[in-house]
């Protein structure tokens, strides 16, 4: 945080402070710093020495937590690279989603005045925050994340994330996305969006749903409500977008909103599969709240929830770049099987905590221990069993509580 932060010589300098901060700190600290020190000083000979909580607490002060942002990128980075085998893309676009969710934060006056606080159904006080998360759905990588107050607009969020698209980029949102300045941005940018729209959104989309038509190519024009002050177009501006009408088996009408316009290329019976591809990024949201449980704070002050949140997206990150490495090995385990397998991601993140240490730790190849976790995370895998449906219940936060955990979903950090 300071240029005169941890220049003096202590028990638990920079490189120490932050690497007990990868390893998942979900319990008690005293519990968490007992099995650090053990773990490095007994299976990798460190000299490594005891510090307190108060002392750990004190320290992670000085660490912005841009510093696993930081990190997140490095992760990114030589993951695009021409010559990776292991990179996935469709028709040669990058295939991203963009959405946002709650977090519910620890009740303290700093975050109190920090994000505000709201009332739910059963008129409890909480303090929770919104989180965006810009996420690449085909190699399971979540390539930026954002927090602020759980009122602040989610196209406001989703724009900031903009510093990481790139030309080729197709960039899936839900319904609450959809609107001109939203669109525009996407194509001054030279990239593409897929967006779901209320089918009552605009007098645009209920013409189209009116008219009965599968696709349409259309003009855009900003909202006479809205307002064009500062903004690089007026209100006679236009621009050209495609409508796709979705008809679901239960009867009910979908309008995808897309600059994807080669209907010849992009035919209207496959965009149903397309967006479905959002789907990924709610997956996410599960593995960070469920299984990396972001929720259980190891602090209660803004810098330290914003330290466990990054740092669990590097996390994430490092687990799907070694389960995009064993794409090879999961094919040959599945030619004799009636249903695919992959990796059981909440069994392999309890498998990562102790051995990140060692990852991040050594200097020395780290072909044994990624050959370890690897080895591990094949031989607990689950079944992908396909086209299962289930209801989906509407009311499950309305109490703001947390899910029931199923039984074949139990903890393992």
């Amino acid at each position: 945080m300071k240029e005169q932060d941890f220049t003096r010589n202590r028990k638990q300098p920079f490189t120490a402070t932050l690497l007990f901060m990868f390893n998942l700190l979900r319990r008690s600290l005293a519990v968490e710093i007992d099995g650090f020190v053990r773990h490095l000083n007994d299976r990798l000979s460190a000299s490594v020495s005891y510090f307190t909580s108060s002392a750990f607490i004190q320290n992670r002060k000085k660490i912005n937590p841009e510093v696993f942002k930081h990190l997140t990128s490095v992760i990114i980075k030589n993951f695009y690279t021409p010559d990776n085998d292991d990179l996935k893309l469709l028709g040669g676009l990058r295939v991203l989603a963009c959405d946002g969710s709650i977090i519910t934060l620890p009740f303290t006056n700093e975050l109190k005045e920090r994000y505000g606080v709201i009332k739910n159904v059963s008129t409890l006080n909480i303090v929770q925050a919104k989180v965006s998360v810009l996420y690449d759905v085909l190699n399971e990588l979540a390539l930026d994340v954002e927090l602020d107050k759980p009122r602040a607009s989610e196209r406001d969020l989703a724009l900031r994330h903009r510093h990481l698209w790139q030309q080729h980029d197709l960039i899936i949102y839900d319904r609450g996305y959809p609107s001109f300045n939203f669109i525009y941005e996407h194509i001054d940018s030279g990239v593409d969006c897929l967006i779901r729209a209320k089918t009552v959104h605009s007098s645009l989309i209920k013409n189209f749903v009116a008219s009965g038509k599968k696709s349409l190519i259309t003009l855009m024009y900003p909202d006479a409500e809205t307002g064009c002050k500062g903004k690089r177009y007026n209100t006679k501006s236009s621009i050209q977008i495609r409508l796709i009408r979705v008809d679901l088996p239960g009867g009910e009408t979908e309008v995808l909103l897309t600059t994807l316009l080669d209907s010849q290329k992009y035919t209207a019976k496959m965009f149903k599969k397309l967006y479905f591809m959002r789907w990924g990024v709610e997956t996410f949201y599960d593995e960070l709240k469920n299984k990396l449980k972001v929720e259980h704070f190891s602090g209660y002050s803004d810098t330290t929830i914003r330290q466990d949140l990054y740092c669990a997206v590097f996390i994430s990150n490092l687990q799907s770049i070694i389960v995009n490495g064993l794409k090879d090995e999961l094919e040959v385990m599945n030619e004799d099987r009636q249903y695919d397998y992959k990796v059981n991601t909440n069994v392999s993140y309890g498998f990562l905590k102790n051995r990140v240490l060692e990852l991040l730790y050594q200097k020395a190849p780290l072909d044994k221990v990624f050959k370890e976790l690897e080895e591990l995370f094949l031989k607990h895998t689950i079944p992908i069993r396909d086209n299962r449906k289930n209801g989906r219940d509407t009311q499950k936060y309305r109490y703001k509580d947390k899910p029931f955990v199923t039984k074949n979903q139990k903890d393992s950090l």
